[in-house]
């Protein structure tokens, strides 16, 4: 089990790595910037191999990687024709679409990721009710338990998934439910009621609900390439809105950082979830790639949001801040970085319950 976790990881944060220093490259590249080094991992080389100017390499901390670009400093001593391929010589717009490449690709992975399970095939629920609340508006309408929900004011339901959006979005109007029941297919007029209910955060909200619920049947959903990049685009957008929604929420104190997730709680969940299947395991995989990419784009200095700010305040003032400044910054950002990884790894260690640590804890009260 433990050695199932480790390959886990080890793919999962691999894939996730290759493709976020992919688009740095492949931007830096394309915009006839230098490429001096492209590595998966840090510390010591394992393996390496140089093709033209580049050394590709893999190293042995397999916790991040890095992308070393022709003159990335100023202070890095190049020669005439050296300068016309260094980072920083670049314009401003130019320095900006290679650091945001990197984000960009772990959105791009997000999107490939949820349209090829797509077009594969997800387990999903199937269009049957399962339960009919009493009172509801569904009940009130006629409907009942093994009903057939075949499409909603014309829109076709193939699967569970697709009620809800056309429900929550009716706002209250009359809507046209075509049902199958005992061979047979009917229409039944309903109207949604505005009831209180809890998203996805716990919270108390209120929607447009018709009062059903699914049945256990499990059916394979498969979309076309269309269908599944639409899809695919949607699930990045809404898990993009929820990961910046609950950092919002921990700042005003709404959620608990509690919440948060280091080193060990992801290993953990990756093992888990690579155990269930392939489909859950992308399924994370995906995630993970748009809370990177979010991470990422946080203007936090040594974060590729903190070089696009550094870059966007030299647009405006038409000069870049000076290296003093730019240090200092870099070393507040990365001050905070390795306390936030502390506290993370001490919320992990908690979860775990360790009686040890308990222990060392008690020692030193």
């Amino acid at each position: 089990m433990l050695g199932i976790s480790i390959v886990s990881v080890i793919i999962l944060l691999g894939v996730l790595i290759f493709f976020h220093e992919l688009g740095h490259f492949l931007a830096a590249r394309l915009s006839g910037v230098g490429v001096l080094k492209f590595s998966l991992g840090f510390g010591p080389k394992i393996v390496g191999k140089k093709i033209g100017q580049t050394e590709y390499v893999i190293s042995l901390i397999p916790l991040g990687g890095y992308v070393k670009l022709l003159g990335e400093t100023e202070n890095d001593k190049l020669s005439a024709d050296e300068e016309k391929k260094s980072f920083s010589k670049q314009p401003p717009w130019k320095r900006l679409i290679i650091v945001f490449a990197g984000p960009f690709f772990n959105f791009l992975l997000a999107i490939l990721i949820f349209a090829s399970v797509y077009v594969y095939g997800v387990p999903a629920l199937s269009n049957i009710v399962g339960g009919v609340q009493e009172d509801s508006a569904a009940y009130e309408a006629g409907i009942i338990s093994g009903d057939k929900i075949i499409s909603i004011n014309d829109k076709k339901i193939l699967y569970w998934d697709d009620i809800r959006p056309v429900i929550t979005q009716s706002e209250g109007e009359k809507l046209a439910v075509r049902i199958k029941r005992d061979g047979q297919e009917k229409e039944l007029y309903i109207t949604a009621k505005l009831s209180k209910t809890q998203n996805i955060l716990g919270e108390e909200i209120y929607a447009y609900l018709i009062g059903i619920t699914p049945s256990d049947e499990i059916v394979i959903e498969k979309r076309n390439i269309w269908q599944a990049s639409i899809i695919g685009l949607e699930k990045t957008w809404q898990f993009s809105k929820l990961t910046l929604t609950v950092f919002v929420k921990m700042i005003k104190g709404d959620v608990s950082p509690r919440n948060l997730g280091g080193p060990i709680f992801i290993a953990q969940a990756v093992g888990a979830v690579a155990k269930e299947g392939i489909i859950p395991f992308l399924f994370l995989m995906a995630l993970i790639s748009v809370n990177l990419a979010i991470i990422n784009l946080f203007p936090i200095p040594i974060l590729d949001g903190g070089h696009i700010m550094f870059t966007l305040i030299e647009m405006v003032r038409r000069k870049p801040l000076t290296q003093k400044w730019q240090g200092i910054f870099q070393q507040i950002g990365f001050l905070f970085l390795i306390l936030l990884m502390i506290f993370v790894i001490m919320i992990d260690i908690e979860r775990l319950n360790l009686k040890f640590i308990d222990k060392v804890v008690e020692f030193f009260k």
